[in-house]
């Protein structure tokens, strides 16, 4: 019986090899958008807002940004690596949606999420939206598991829920709640390292997998080189 199962259930699975490069379509997919505009927003990439001299620079605001020690990133050589940043991720997304050199450009934009979560991210933890909820905050379970700062995660929580409340009751009072929740209610924004993170661990998956067979340019150069 226990070898009839095993039997059946890899006989199932070879036959649905042939649709796993869905996975990587769909890391792509989500990716793509998110790298291609955060490049955008670092580059002086239009001729109306800027000079020849200009075009394709990193923002002189991106610039001060990565260099200022005060209230910015306070990196070396802001030039160049708000420059290498704008470009690995600009590019980086348009390669991704077309599936070509995908093991490759990972490597730059998993480098950059590193720089984002250690730089930018690092000290507001993890979340990057405040649970409001201890009951159904990620760090419940941690806390189970005894993992520290778990339950500061969760008094936070707590403290946000309250904060969250006392906006609402401010807006029904004085506001316009029909039109400000309109499109969403109102969250905490903690800026942690959370979308950061998540998006190294999609590109990684991305460097060891590809593109994925039959979705990818890759696929389709790979197969053809290896057919001449």
């Amino acid at each position: 019986m226990i070898n009839t199962l095993l039997t059946s259930y890899n006989y199932s699975i070879k036959k649905l090899a042939i649709l796993d490069g869905i996975p990587s379509l769909l890391f792509r997919l989500i990716l793509a958008p998110v790298m291609i505009i955060a490049g955008y927003s670092k580059l002086n990439l239009s001729v109306d807002s800027v000079g020849l001299s200009e075009l394709f620079l990193a923002s002189p605001d991106i610039v001060a940004w990565f260099g200022n020690e005060q209230w910015g990133l306070g990196l070396p050589f802001p030039d160049l690596l708000a420059f290498l940043a704008g470009w690995s991720e600009f590019l980086g997304g348009w390669f991704l949606l077309l599936g070509l050199f995908t093991r490759v450009i990972t490597i730059p934009l998993m480098f950059t999420m590193v720089v984002a979560a250690t730089t930018v991210h690092w000290g507001n933890g993890w979340f990057a939206i405040t649970p409001t909820n201890p009951q159904t905050s990620a760090a419940q379970v941690l806390d189970w598991l005894s993992i520290p700062g778990a339950k500061d995660s969760l008094a936070n929580s707590l403290e946000a829920q309250q904060r969250i409340d006392k906006i609402k009751t401010l807006v029904n009072e004085h506001g316009y709640p029909e039109y400000l929740y309109e499109t969403g209610t109102p969250v905490i924004l903690n800026n942690g390292i959370e979308f950061s993170a998540i998006y190294f661990v999609m590109l990684l998956s991305l460097f060891f997998t590809g593109g994925g067979r039959f979705v990818s340019l890759d696929y389709w150069l790979y197969s053809r080189v290896k057919g001449e």
